[in-house]
């Protein structure tokens, strides 16, 4: 599929909703729990979004809308991981082409994961999934990152 056929996600909006859902509360795992159905309700295309926190040196699953998923993962392991010990954008076109891949979905394709900071350090990450290759363009990062700065915004 083509970019173009998911251009119709308007971000601003989205962004204000999730401003409006998270406001006057700060409560991390609630937070977590309404944005993660927010953006897999209102981002087509996804077959599974959701938050892991940092606990030590491993990623634990946090609130997430889809399918089970995996429990737990290492900083430094899969395209999660990565984001979390890089402090970086991850956009994977084709997850099968990512050396270390964590595949807890064998029906992922691809992948895009914005990490989270509290106070200048990683406190974990926001993961999208899509059973679409190439499903995340520089336009959705950018979008899904913004979402990722409400949230980080309403837990500070």
């Amino acid at each position: 599929m083509s970019e173009d056929q998911w251009c119709e996600v308007d971000y601003r909006l989205l962004r204000e909703q999730a401003r409006a859902l998270l406001s006057g509360q700060t409560h991390q795992v609630a937070n977590a729990a309404n944005l993660s159905a927010l953006i897999f309700h209102e981002i087509p295309g996804l077959n599974w979004a959701g938050f892991y926190f940092l606990e030590g040196e491993t990623l634990m699953l946090g609130p997430f809308q889809g399918k089970p998923a995996c429990v737990s993962i290492p900083v430094g392991g899969g395209v999660c991981g990565t984001a979390a010990a890089l402090g970086k954008n991850q956009r994977v076109e084709n997850v099968h082409d990512f050396d270390g891949h964590i595949a807890c979905d064998v029906d992922s394709m691809s992948e895009l994961v914005i990490p989270l900071f509290k106070e200048g350090r990683v406190f974990g990450v926001l993961d999208l999934d899509s059973p679409v290759p190439g499903r995340f363009s520089a336009r959705d990062e950018e979008g899904v990152a913004a979402l990722a700065r409400v949230f980080e915004a309403s837990v500070a």
